[in-house]
């Protein structure tokens, strides 16, 4: 894929993680399916550009696993694939890949 996303935008996969069938065996067709709102971000661009000219880095970088929201972005079709465009802005939270390790450790910091 050859894209380029221009200032705070970027190009994201949705990730298909959803099951076939219920628990109690019932197959769900394509077209009742929710489409995921998780998405691995593919390519990002340079920035947000400020008003005094200055460009701020984004925070989210190719290869991150991103929650976003139901209608955001826009789809795109690229080489047989589906991707979306969006704004940073857009994207709610970043998933962390490392697992969540134990919150005590850092609660202990805080009281040190």
């Amino acid at each position: 894929m050859n894209i380029r996303p221009l200032y705070d935008r970027i190009v994201v996969k949705r990730l298909d993680e959803q099951d076939e069938t219920t628990a109690s065996g019932l197959i769900i067709p394509d077209s009742a399916k929710e489409k995921p709102q998780q998405g691995e971000v593919v390519a990002v661009g340079k920035g947000k550009r400020l008003e005094d000219g200055k460009v701020v880095g984004l925070d989210v970088q190719a290869g991150d696993r991103i929650l976003f929201g139901k209608y955001s972005g826009s789809e795109i079709k690229i080489d047989g694939q589906e991707y979306l465009i969006m704004r940073e802005d857009e994207v709610l939270g970043v998933l962390d890949t490392q697992g969540v390790t134990g919150g005590s450790s850092s609660s202990s910091k805080a009281k040190a």
